[in-house]
């Protein structure tokens, strides 16, 4: 139910955007972004605890902006975005090595489908609300495991995994697909412009169907959802004459 109403929005975005169209911009844009992983652990007699990843990284990419009527429309992005984690913690049962050390890298191409309104505060000046889906495609997704034995990090025998194997992470594999639901606010002077929001994971991004043995409520599957914050700054490059 919930993939068929993630197609309807995304559906009824696309048909509300090939109405008549005012003003238009092509831009450029780039920004940080801070994605975060949430992931559902079962523990037995005991609720859910939400385990929270956090990364850091950037992204680049086009923003197409096109009014449709008395401030109301909408925008359209192509974004590449790349972020990356290091975590660590102690080693359990090991005097030799002490603590671990796994680093994360992603990236990802990303389709941004906004409503947004515009109201003008002085000449050429706007402040912009938004709010829409983001479909995103995974590129890549690695990590690389380190120990450390008091003196210097070593590389972990294991090597590089990748996120999307099943067979190399199991319960914490995630499906490369994934689509966000965004709120956001921004500014606009002349040609360049500030956006700023929190995207909401809408689907189940990890495949696995694990923790057999940790809980009896038939529905055993590793569960989550995919966030992040994002700051773009761009600037338009083409403006139609309307």
């Amino acid at each position: 139910m919930k993939k068929i109403i993630v197609c309807a929005l995304l559906l009824c975005s696309v048909a509300t955007m090939t109405q008549a169209q005012g003003k238009q911009y092509l831009g450029i844009q780039v920004g940080f972004t801070q994605p975060i992983t949430r992931l559902n652990l079962p523990s037995p007699g005991k609720e859910n605890v939400l385990n929270p990843t956090t990364y850091n990284g950037f992204k680049v990419g086009f923003a197409y902006d096109a009014t449709i009527v008395a401030g109301f429309g909408y925008t359209i992005g192509l974004n590449y975005t790349f972020a990356a984690n290091k975590a660590n913690w102690k080693s359990v049962g090991s005097n030799t090595y002490p603590r671990a050390y796994a680093s994360q890298m992603y990236h990802q191409l990303e389709i941004p489908i906004d409503w947004q309104y515009k109201f003008e505060i002085a000449k050429r000046t706007w402040l912009l609300l938004y709010t829409g889906p983001t479909l995103q495609c995974g590129l890549a997704f690695n990590q690389k495991g380190y120990l450390f034995d008091g003196k210097q990090e070593l590389p972990d025998t294991q090597g590089n995994k990748s996120f999307y194997s099943q067979e190399d992470m199991n319960d914490y594999a995630l499906k490369r697909l994934n689509v966000t639901w965004g709120v956001g606010a921004g500014f606009q002077y002349e040609r360049y412009f500030l956006r700023g929001g929190y995207d909401f994971g809408l689907i189940n991004p990890y495949k696995a169907y694990q923790f057999t043995e940790m809980v009896n409520d038939g529905n055993p599957r590793t569960r989550g959802r995919f966030d992040q914050w994002q700051i773009k700054l761009g600037i338009y490059f083409w403006e139609s004459k309307k």
